[in-house]
Protein backbone atom coordinates (compact mmCIF):
# COMPACT_ATOMS: atom_id res chain seq x y z
CA UNK A 1 0.00 0.00 0.00
CA UNK A 2 2.75 2.58 0.97
CA UNK A 3 4.77 1.84 -1.95
CA UNK A 4 1.29 2.61 -4.69
CA UNK A 5 0.70 5.94 -2.46
CA UNK A 6 4.05 6.92 -2.99
CA UNK A 7 3.97 6.49 -6.32
CA UNK A 8 0.37 8.59 -6.43
CA UNK A 9 1.80 11.14 -4.47
CA UNK A 10 4.87 11.67 -6.11
CA UNK A 11 3.70 14.19 -8.45
CA UNK A 12 2.16 16.49 -5.76
CA UNK A 13 5.42 16.02 -3.72
CA UNK A 14 7.41 17.11 -6.80
CA UNK A 15 5.27 20.50 -7.18
CA UNK A 16 5.26 20.97 -3.28
CA UNK A 17 9.01 21.14 -3.13
CA UNK A 18 9.93 22.42 -6.65
CA UNK A 19 6.95 25.13 -7.19
CA UNK A 20 4.10 25.42 -9.61
CA UNK A 21 3.09 28.62 -11.56
CA UNK A 22 -0.16 29.92 -10.11
CA UNK A 23 -2.51 30.01 -13.22
CA UNK A 24 -5.47 32.82 -13.11
CA UNK A 25 -8.08 31.54 -11.41
CA UNK A 26 -6.07 30.40 -8.78
CA UNK A 27 -4.58 33.69 -8.48
CA UNK A 28 -7.94 35.21 -8.27
CA UNK A 29 -8.93 33.55 -5.58
CA UNK A 30 -5.30 33.29 -3.80
CA UNK A 31 -5.61 37.49 -3.87
CA UNK A 32 -9.04 37.37 -2.63
CA UNK A 33 -8.41 35.10 0.28
CA UNK A 34 -5.06 37.48 1.36
CA UNK A 35 -7.88 40.75 1.17
CA UNK A 36 -9.98 38.52 3.65
CA UNK A 37 -8.17 37.41 5.91
CA UNK A 38 -5.82 40.67 6.20
CA UNK A 39 -8.96 42.26 7.19
CA UNK A 40 -9.24 39.73 10.38
CA UNK A 41 -5.90 39.21 10.76
CA UNK A 42 -5.72 41.31 14.15
CA UNK A 43 -8.78 39.69 15.66
CA UNK A 44 -8.26 36.44 14.61
CA UNK A 45 -4.29 35.00 15.45
CA UNK A 46 -4.98 31.65 14.36
CA UNK A 47 -4.20 33.00 11.23
CA UNK A 48 -0.64 33.72 11.34
CA UNK A 49 -0.09 30.46 9.94
CA UNK A 50 -2.10 31.10 6.60
CA UNK A 51 0.68 34.15 5.78
CA UNK A 52 3.26 32.68 6.88
CA UNK A 53 2.72 29.47 4.28
CA UNK A 54 0.34 31.10 1.70
CA UNK A 55 2.14 34.57 1.61
CA UNK A 56 5.72 33.88 2.04
CA UNK A 57 8.00 37.23 2.26
CA UNK A 58 4.69 39.04 3.50
CA UNK A 59 3.22 39.24 -0.38
CA UNK A 60 0.60 37.05 -2.50
CA UNK A 61 2.06 34.94 -5.50
CA UNK A 62 1.33 36.88 -8.52
CA UNK A 63 0.04 35.07 -11.64
CA UNK A 64 2.51 32.48 -13.28
CA UNK A 65 4.74 32.98 -10.17
CA UNK A 66 6.21 30.03 -9.48
CA UNK A 67 5.15 29.18 -5.64
CA UNK A 68 6.36 25.83 -3.52
CA UNK A 69 5.73 24.65 -0.12
CA UNK A 70 8.52 22.26 1.50
CA UNK A 71 5.82 21.83 4.68
CA UNK A 72 3.12 20.87 2.16
CA UNK A 73 5.49 18.14 0.68
CA UNK A 74 6.91 16.56 3.86
CA UNK A 75 3.44 15.92 4.96
CA UNK A 76 2.74 13.97 1.79
CA UNK A 77 5.61 12.30 2.36
CA UNK A 78 4.45 11.24 6.04
CA UNK A 79 1.28 10.63 4.88
CA UNK A 80 2.90 8.17 2.29
CA UNK A 81 5.58 6.17 4.40
CA UNK A 82 2.86 5.50 7.24
CA UNK A 83 0.09 4.21 4.75
CA UNK A 84 -2.09 7.47 5.58
CA UNK A 85 -1.23 6.25 9.72
CA UNK A 86 -0.41 9.50 10.89
CA UNK A 87 -3.09 12.16 9.58
CA UNK A 88 -5.00 9.52 11.99
CA UNK A 89 -3.20 8.20 14.96
CA UNK A 90 0.10 9.63 14.58
CA UNK A 91 2.08 13.04 14.87
CA UNK A 92 -0.06 14.74 11.84
CA UNK A 93 -2.78 13.93 13.93
CA UNK A 94 -1.54 15.30 17.08
CA UNK A 95 -0.27 18.23 14.95
CA UNK A 96 -3.63 18.31 13.83
CA UNK A 97 -5.95 18.30 17.19
CA UNK A 98 -3.10 20.69 18.64
CA UNK A 99 -3.67 23.40 16.06
CA UNK A 100 -8.01 22.78 16.34
CA UNK A 101 -7.58 23.83 20.54
CA UNK A 102 -5.59 26.96 19.68
CA UNK A 103 -8.16 28.00 17.40
CA UNK A 104 -10.53 27.68 19.68
CA UNK A 105 -12.10 24.38 17.52
CA UNK A 106 -13.28 21.09 19.09
CA UNK A 107 -11.69 18.49 16.79
CA UNK A 108 -9.65 15.74 18.79
CA UNK A 109 -7.44 13.40 18.41
CA UNK A 110 -9.65 10.77 19.37
CA UNK A 111 -12.23 12.58 16.68
CA UNK A 112 -9.62 11.80 14.04
CA UNK A 113 -8.59 8.22 15.29
CA UNK A 114 -12.22 7.21 15.32
CA UNK A 115 -12.79 8.70 12.04
CA UNK A 116 -14.25 5.67 9.34
CA UNK A 117 -14.69 5.79 5.36
CA UNK A 118 -18.34 4.91 4.76
CA UNK A 119 -19.64 2.86 1.72
CA UNK A 120 -22.44 3.86 0.53
CA UNK A 121 -25.00 3.21 -1.94
CA UNK A 122 -25.97 5.39 -4.87
CA UNK A 123 -29.06 7.10 -5.30
CA UNK A 124 -30.52 7.55 -9.19
CA UNK A 125 -32.81 9.32 -10.94
CA UNK A 126 -34.45 8.39 -14.59
CA UNK A 127 -33.80 10.68 -17.13
CA UNK A 128 -35.25 9.94 -20.88
CA UNK A 129 -34.15 7.06 -21.21
CA UNK A 130 -31.02 6.87 -18.60
CA UNK A 131 -30.03 6.77 -15.50
CA UNK A 132 -28.42 9.47 -13.09
CA UNK A 133 -26.11 8.38 -10.24
CA UNK A 134 -25.68 10.39 -6.81
CA UNK A 135 -24.44 10.61 -3.69
CA UNK A 136 -26.82 10.13 -1.10
CA UNK A 137 -27.55 12.95 1.62
CA UNK A 138 -25.72 14.28 3.39
CA UNK A 139 -24.63 15.70 0.14
CA UNK A 140 -27.34 17.99 -2.58
CA UNK A 141 -26.79 15.13 -5.35
CA UNK A 142 -30.01 14.53 -4.61
CA UNK A 143 -31.13 18.35 -6.21
CA UNK A 144 -30.27 17.53 -9.48
CA UNK A 145 -31.99 14.30 -9.07
CA UNK A 146 -35.19 15.61 -8.09
CA UNK A 147 -35.07 17.80 -10.37
CA UNK A 148 -33.78 15.76 -13.51
CA UNK A 149 -36.98 13.56 -12.45
CA UNK A 150 -39.31 16.38 -12.31
CA UNK A 151 -37.97 16.90 -15.80
CA UNK A 152 -38.29 13.87 -17.55
CA UNK A 153 -42.31 14.32 -18.12
CA UNK A 154 -41.50 17.29 -20.68
CA UNK A 155 -39.17 17.30 -23.80
CA UNK A 156 -36.80 19.40 -24.96
CA UNK A 157 -36.70 19.35 -28.80
CA UNK A 158 -34.33 22.28 -29.10
CA UNK A 159 -31.98 24.25 -26.86
CA UNK A 160 -33.16 27.11 -28.46
CA UNK A 161 -36.66 27.13 -26.60
CA UNK A 162 -37.28 29.64 -23.94
CA UNK A 163 -39.57 27.00 -22.10
CA UNK A 164 -36.94 24.38 -21.50
CA UNK A 165 -34.72 26.83 -19.93
CA UNK A 166 -37.71 28.05 -17.55
CA UNK A 167 -38.71 24.68 -16.91
CA UNK A 168 -35.01 23.79 -15.87
CA UNK A 169 -34.61 26.81 -13.67
CA UNK A 170 -38.32 26.02 -12.31
CA UNK A 171 -36.97 22.12 -11.37
CA UNK A 172 -33.87 23.27 -9.90
CA UNK A 173 -35.94 25.99 -7.64
CA UNK A 174 -38.24 23.66 -6.47
CA UNK A 175 -35.30 20.87 -5.61
CA UNK A 176 -32.90 23.62 -3.28
CA UNK A 177 -36.30 24.58 -1.55
CA UNK A 178 -36.48 20.61 -0.56
CA UNK A 179 -32.73 20.11 0.28
CA UNK A 180 -32.47 23.56 2.14
CA UNK A 181 -35.20 22.32 4.75
CA UNK A 182 -34.87 18.65 4.54
CA UNK A 183 -31.49 17.48 3.75
CA UNK A 184 -28.44 16.69 6.68
CA UNK A 185 -26.88 13.23 7.55
CA UNK A 186 -29.41 11.00 7.17
CA UNK A 187 -29.74 9.67 10.47
CA UNK A 188 -30.91 13.03 11.56
CA UNK A 189 -33.31 13.63 8.69
CA UNK A 190 -37.00 13.47 9.00
CA UNK A 191 -38.06 10.80 6.89
CA UNK A 192 -35.63 8.49 4.24
CA UNK A 193 -34.45 10.42 1.73
CA UNK A 194 -36.10 8.12 -0.91
CA UNK A 195 -38.94 9.93 -0.23
CA UNK A 196 -37.86 13.36 -2.10
CA UNK A 197 -37.52 10.69 -5.15
CA UNK A 198 -41.30 9.40 -4.88
CA UNK A 199 -42.55 9.48 -8.19
CA UNK A 200 -46.26 10.67 -6.42
CA UNK A 201 -44.25 13.26 -4.54
CA UNK A 202 -42.24 14.28 -7.56
CA UNK A 203 -45.65 14.61 -9.55
CA UNK A 204 -47.08 16.88 -7.41
CA UNK A 205 -43.76 19.01 -7.56
CA UNK A 206 -43.93 18.84 -11.18
CA UNK A 207 -47.39 20.25 -11.14
CA UNK A 208 -45.97 24.00 -9.78
CA UNK A 209 -43.72 24.17 -13.01
CA UNK A 210 -46.39 26.86 -14.59
CA UNK A 211 -45.73 29.37 -17.41
CA UNK A 212 -44.89 32.09 -14.35
CA UNK A 213 -41.71 31.76 -12.42
CA UNK A 214 -41.91 31.25 -9.07
CA UNK A 215 -40.60 31.52 -5.33
CA UNK A 216 -39.98 28.28 -4.64
CA UNK A 217 -41.25 26.45 -1.46
CA UNK A 218 -40.54 23.41 0.26
CA UNK A 219 -43.02 20.58 -0.34
CA UNK A 220 -44.07 17.73 2.25
CA UNK A 221 -42.58 14.50 1.08
CA UNK A 222 -43.48 13.19 4.58
CA UNK A 223 -44.14 9.06 4.67
CA UNK A 224 -43.09 6.55 6.10
CA UNK A 225 -12.12 25.58 -2.70
CA UNK A 226 -13.57 22.59 -4.88
CA UNK A 227 -11.48 19.78 -6.92
CA UNK A 228 -13.43 17.55 -9.58
CA UNK A 229 -12.10 14.64 -11.13
CA UNK A 230 -13.09 12.01 -13.62
CA UNK A 231 -10.83 9.25 -14.90
CA UNK A 232 -10.96 5.60 -16.29
CA UNK A 233 -8.70 3.05 -17.48
CA UNK A 234 -8.29 0.30 -20.30
CA UNK A 235 -10.37 -2.05 -18.41
CA UNK A 236 -13.23 0.03 -18.00
CA UNK A 237 -12.66 1.07 -14.39
CA UNK A 238 -14.35 4.61 -13.68
CA UNK A 239 -13.98 6.94 -10.87
CA UNK A 240 -15.97 9.81 -10.39
CA UNK A 241 -14.16 11.92 -7.54
CA UNK A 242 -14.69 15.50 -6.05
CA UNK A 243 -12.99 17.17 -3.14
CA UNK A 244 -13.02 20.50 -1.25
CA UNK A 245 -11.79 22.78 1.99
CA UNK A 246 -14.52 24.79 0.91
CA UNK A 247 -14.45 28.51 0.19
CA UNK A 248 -11.09 28.85 -0.89
CA UNK A 249 -8.10 28.07 1.25
CA UNK A 250 -10.91 26.75 4.23
CA UNK A 251 -11.01 27.80 7.74
CA UNK A 252 -7.63 29.44 7.03
CA UNK A 253 -6.40 27.76 10.13
CA UNK A 254 -3.43 26.12 8.92
CA UNK A 255 -1.71 23.13 10.92
CA UNK A 256 1.52 24.65 11.47
CA UNK A 257 4.92 22.88 10.38
CA UNK A 258 2.33 21.05 7.76
CA UNK A 259 1.14 23.17 5.31
CA UNK A 260 -2.21 21.37 6.07
CA UNK A 261 -5.22 24.12 5.48
CA UNK A 262 -8.25 23.03 7.52
CA UNK A 263 -11.43 22.75 6.26
CA UNK A 264 -14.99 24.74 6.96
CA UNK A 265 -17.35 22.20 5.47
CA UNK A 266 -19.37 23.36 9.34
CA UNK A 267 -20.19 26.50 7.50
CA UNK A 268 -22.93 25.21 6.20
CA UNK A 269 -24.57 23.73 9.57
CA UNK A 270 -27.59 25.89 11.08
CA UNK A 271 -27.45 27.64 14.37
CA UNK A 272 -31.78 27.24 14.21
CA UNK A 273 -32.58 25.13 16.97
CA UNK A 274 -34.66 22.31 16.13
CA UNK A 275 -33.32 22.90 12.31
CA UNK A 276 -32.79 19.39 10.31
CA UNK A 277 -29.52 20.39 9.71
CA UNK A 278 -28.76 21.75 12.66
CA UNK A 279 -25.18 21.78 14.46
CA UNK A 280 -24.16 18.89 16.45
CA UNK A 281 -21.19 16.66 17.86
CA UNK A 282 -20.46 13.96 15.77
CA UNK A 283 -22.69 15.00 12.98
CA UNK A 284 -22.15 15.56 9.39
CA UNK A 285 -23.64 19.08 7.59
CA UNK A 286 -25.58 19.31 4.43
CA UNK A 287 -22.53 20.06 1.76
CA UNK A 288 -22.41 20.91 -1.91
CA UNK A 289 -19.54 18.04 -3.61
CA UNK A 290 -21.53 15.51 -5.40
CA UNK A 291 -19.66 13.30 -8.12
CA UNK A 292 -22.32 12.05 -10.39
CA UNK A 293 -22.41 9.27 -12.92
CA UNK A 294 -24.17 7.96 -15.94
CA UNK A 295 -25.46 4.69 -16.96
CA UNK A 296 -27.80 3.78 -20.01
CA UNK A 297 -29.58 0.25 -20.02
CA UNK A 298 -27.37 -1.03 -16.63
CA UNK A 299 -24.24 -0.24 -18.66
CA UNK A 300 -21.70 3.11 -18.10
CA UNK A 301 -21.78 6.10 -20.02
CA UNK A 302 -19.13 7.92 -17.86
CA UNK A 303 -18.52 9.96 -14.74
CA UNK A 304 -19.46 13.53 -14.67
CA UNK A 305 -18.99 16.42 -12.20
CA UNK A 306 -18.62 20.49 -11.97
CA UNK A 307 -17.09 22.98 -9.02
CA UNK A 308 -19.12 25.52 -7.94
CA UNK A 309 -20.88 25.40 -4.69
CA UNK A 310 -24.86 25.48 -4.86
CA UNK A 311 -24.25 25.83 -8.55
CA UNK A 312 -22.99 21.75 -9.16
CA UNK A 313 -26.49 19.93 -9.36
CA UNK A 314 -27.64 23.26 -11.03
CA UNK A 315 -24.94 22.30 -14.02
CA UNK A 316 -25.30 18.52 -13.42
CA UNK A 317 -29.43 19.24 -14.70
CA UNK A 318 -27.89 21.17 -17.67
CA UNK A 319 -24.54 18.90 -18.72
CA UNK A 320 -26.99 14.98 -18.67
CA UNK A 321 -29.72 17.50 -20.34
CA UNK A 322 -26.75 18.52 -23.03
CA UNK A 323 -25.38 15.24 -23.04
CA UNK A 324 -28.75 12.91 -23.52
CA UNK A 325 -30.85 15.47 -24.99
CA UNK A 326 -28.71 16.90 -27.68
CA UNK A 327 -25.74 14.10 -27.91
CA UNK A 328 -23.31 16.93 -27.03
CA UNK A 329 -19.50 15.11 -26.29
CA UNK A 330 -18.21 15.65 -22.90
CA UNK A 331 -16.60 18.71 -23.75
CA UNK A 332 -19.17 20.52 -25.40
CA UNK A 333 -21.56 20.05 -22.71
CA UNK A 334 -19.26 21.21 -20.50
CA UNK A 335 -18.71 24.38 -22.54
CA UNK A 336 -22.30 25.20 -22.98
CA UNK A 337 -23.43 28.57 -21.53
CA UNK A 338 -24.88 28.20 -18.28
CA UNK A 339 -27.69 29.86 -16.27
CA UNK A 340 -27.58 29.49 -12.12
CA UNK A 341 -30.60 29.90 -10.46
CA UNK A 342 -29.33 32.36 -7.55
CA UNK A 343 -32.65 33.29 -4.82
CA UNK A 344 -36.19 33.77 -5.18
CA UNK A 345 -37.13 34.70 -9.25
CA UNK A 346 -33.14 35.88 -9.99
CA UNK A 347 -31.43 33.84 -12.56
CA UNK A 348 -27.86 34.47 -14.09
CA UNK A 349 -26.30 33.75 -16.80
CA UNK A 350 -23.19 33.26 -18.71
CA UNK A 351 -21.54 35.71 -21.18
CA UNK A 352 -21.89 33.37 -24.22
CA UNK A 353 -25.38 32.65 -23.07
CA UNK A 354 -28.12 33.59 -26.09
CA UNK A 355 -29.05 37.17 -26.01
CA UNK A 356 -32.47 36.65 -27.59
CA UNK A 357 -33.13 34.01 -24.57
CA UNK A 358 -31.92 36.25 -22.22
CA UNK A 359 -33.97 39.43 -22.38
CA UNK A 360 -35.92 39.99 -19.19
CA UNK A 361 -39.65 38.77 -19.69
CA UNK A 362 -38.18 36.34 -22.38
CA UNK A 363 -36.89 33.80 -19.79
CA UNK A 364 -39.52 34.63 -17.43
CA UNK A 365 -36.85 35.71 -14.59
Amino acid sequence: MNAILKDVLAPAIAYAEDGFPLSPVIAKFWKRAAVKYEAAKDSLPELAEWFKVFMPGGKVPELGEVWSSPEHAATLREIAETKTESFYRGKLAQKIAQASKEAGGFLTEEDLAAYQPEWVDPIQAHYHGYDVWEIPPNGQGIVALEALEMLDAFEFPSKGKVDMYHQQIEAIKLAFADARKYVTEETHMPFPSANLLDPEYLEERRKLITDEAQTPEAGKPFGSGTVYLATADGDGNMVSLIQSNYMGFGSGVVVPGTGIAMQNRGHDFALEEGHVNALAGGKKTYHTIIPGFLTKDGQPVGPFGVMGGPMQPQAHVQIVSNTVDFQLNPQAALDAPRWQWMKDKTVTVESTFPHYLAVKGNLKL
